[in-house]
């Protein structure tokens, strides 16, 4: 530790893990994650604060989390998400990702059932950084394969759809990152009212 840091370190690190407790909780408030499925995790330096495997977003506080290295190590006995490389690798890839959230929005799933992601049919899919909301192939869930798959959709785009699984998206702070993955699932939820009349006019 550099002298005279330590405390304001522990301090921010604190502060970060307390909201995104509170992005946890929001996530199955807001509808769209049910159960023990879902994920969130924060930067804090050179690790991560992630949401531990089994538990209900709902239910969890600060000390279930688990602080899991940027090289993937963490202290025996704890469990991360099994999507701990999607989050791990997100940070290494995007330095402007401070906070990712991982769910299973009903409508997202839809489409990503299709493979299918969401073109640019209404302006607000550029609240995602690009032109559209692609749909990262399939692997299966909590391998590498799934992690460099959602690396590969989320090039120059903060949110993807991943085949046949759910929603990934990061941003600043925990707090932007769950209103831009309820973002997402509205803008899915109207793109499948749209396709139920036929294919809508693209922007």
């Amino acid at each position: 530790m550099v002298p005279g840091r330590e405390a304001g370190a522990v301090n921010d690190s604190a502060a970060a893990r307390e909201r995104l407790i509170r992005a946890a909780h929001g996530l199955n408030a807001s509808g769209i994650n049910t159960g023990t499925s879902g994920n969130l995790s924060v930067r804090i330096g050179e690790s991560m604060s992630v949401t531990p495997s089994g538990h209900s977003c709902a239910a969890i506080d600060v000390r279930d989390l688990v602080t899991v290295t940027l090289a993937g190590e963490w202290a025996a006995g704890q469990r991360p998400s099994s999507e701990w490389r999607i989050h791990r690798d997100i940070y290494r890839e995007f330095p402007e990702a401070r906070a990712i959230v991982h769910a299973h929005p009903a409508h997202c799933v839809a489409l990503a059932g299709h493979r299918q992601g969401i073109p640019a049919f209404h302006y607000t899919v550029a609240l995602a950084g690009g032109a559209d909301i692609r749909c990262a192939e399939y692997a299966t869930f909590g391998t590498q394969a799934l992690s460099d798959n959602v690396l590969h959709a989320l090039q120059g785009r903060r949110a993807c759809l991943m085949a046949n699984h759910g929603l990934v998206c990061y941003e600043e702070s925990p707090e932007r990152a769950l209103a831009l993955a309820i973002e997402v699932e509205h803008l899915a939820q109207a793109y499948c009212q749209a396709l139920a009349l036929g294919d809508p006019v693209l922007l």
